[in-house]
């Protein structure tokens, strides 16, 4: 995976939380689509219909859900703040419920990202994808 500029801790802190979910939507989304090739190869239609149910925001919201008691103070304290930021719009696939937990989520990728915490930005996506696996089963 591409290198983060590193931000101190206090830097990325006094992000906007959806400047965090920014980052982190894309984050979470390049490391969904290179697990999902470790399927094996898949046409670029079979390829996409795997790769939603792991981000759309039921399933993020789901993942989200089933970690929070897994997050330190400082991961929670993110999370919160990216859950509870208002944003203008909400898609229609989902309820706002799930789409702030959602948001929540990937604003707490970015800020791990852009930190230079791979290796807890790493655990927390393994750790999603098998949640949303297990649920699938």
């Amino acid at each position: 995976m591409m290198e983060p500029i590193l931000y101190s801790k206090t830097e990325a802190t006094r992000m906007l939380p959806l400047a965090l979910a920014f980052v982190g939507d894309a984050v979470y989304e390049l490391y969904i689509r290179t697990h999902i090739l470790s399927d094996g190869n898949m046409t670029a239609g079979a390829l996409h219909k795997t790769a939603i149910k792991y981000v759309c925001a039921h399933g993020q919201a789901y993942a989200a859900e089933m970690l929070k008691d897994k997050l330190s103070e400082e991961e929670t304290y993110i999370f919160k703040r990216g859950r509870n930021a208002w944003s203008a719009t909400v898609p229609k696939n989902c309820n706002v419920t799930e789409y702030r937990q959602a948001t929540g989520l990937e604003a707490l990728i970015g800020y791990l990202h852009l930190i230079g915490e791979k290796d807890r930005t790493d655990e927390i996506l393994s750790f999603c994808v098998s949640q949303i696996d297990q649920k699938e089963e």
